[in-house]
């Protein structure tokens, strides 16, 4: 595993908040909650790299946009391992363990479900050419934002954007970020979109039955969309529901399927690219 870089005044930085615990919890309350709880967790059995991972989200999840432009991704890097023809975050175990899970469900709550890995936005820029970028249930529009920095024009929405609205998987947390990139509400979205000449982009739209992803589908193909970029599970997973799918396989077409992208080992999630048939 390759070694964090670190300036000594970061060093110093990590130590004097690492050594005044009142501070740790009143400034970055989810790490603080994190290092009491890792102690007890099975970690992958190499204590070297639990120690280096641990260290990693301190930094980053400390840092935020002042150390690096996708921290959610320089947290995690190391632990990607392929497994069974997939790129998975699981540390090189198979079952992942404890101590990696309790990050993931931290991670996904401060960033975004999906990991946004560099070869993902470049597999998005490749797909979406010159075309400007609709996305819709943006969370804290950490995705958006990385598309952004990589020249693409982003449309961000969602039903309750994190720093306008309680939004109860993005909640409002000290030390971290409510959103990356700027997120409108439904209002806004209804008054600025232009669908057609836009890719629609739907990372992890709700499952379990939610509407949402079928409703976008359909309003988007009724403006004239013809480009898709779908980041979640398969049909009967986490996300989407049943008719957004049935919707895919009548009218659309399977384009472009993302070879590298990175999901954690807990999940099924695939990016795919579509078009209209």
């Amino acid at each position: 595993m390759a070694q964090l870089a670190m300036t000594s005044a970061r060093w110093g930085e990590l130590t004097a908040l690492l050594n005044d615990e009142q501070r740790l919890q009143a400034e970055y309350p989810k790490v603080a909650e994190y290092l009491d709880a890792a102690g007890g967790l099975s970690g992958t059995g190499d204590v070297e790299a639990d120690g280096a991972f641990d260290l990693r989200f301190v930094h980053y999840m400390t840092g935020g946009s002042a150390v690096s432009p996708n921290p959610y991704w320089d947290i995690v890097e190391p632990f990607v391992f392929e497994h069974e023809g997939r790129r998975v975050v699981n540390g090189g175990r198979a079952e992942g363990s404890a101590r990696l899970a309790f990050a993931q469900m931290i991670l996904q709550a401060t960033y975004a479900y999906a990991v946004p890995s560099p070869q993902t936005i470049d597999w998005m820029s490749s797909f979406c050419a010159d075309l400007p970028i609709m996305e819709l249930g943006a969370g804290r529009g950490y995705w958006a934002a990385q598309l952004a920095r990589s020249g693409l024009v982003v449309e961000a929405y969602d039903l309750e954007p994190p720093d306008k609205a309680k939004n109860l998987s993005f909640l409002g947390v000290a030390g971290q970020a409510d959103v990356w990139h700027p997120v409108g509400d439904l209002d806004e979205f209804a008054a600025c979109a232009r669908a057609a000449d836009h890719v629609l982009f739907l990372c992890w739209p709700p499952g379990w039955g939610d509407k949402m992803s079928s409703e976008a589908l359909t309003s988007f193909e009724k403006a004239g969309g013809e480009r898709l970029i779908y980041i979640g599970e398969p049909k009967g997973g986490k996300t989407g529901n049943d008719a957004f799918f049935d919707a895919l396989s009548a009218r659309w077409k399977l384009d472009s399927v993302d070879p590298h992208f990175v999901s954690w080992w807990t999940e099924a999630d695939v990016a795919q690219g579509w078009v209209r048939s």
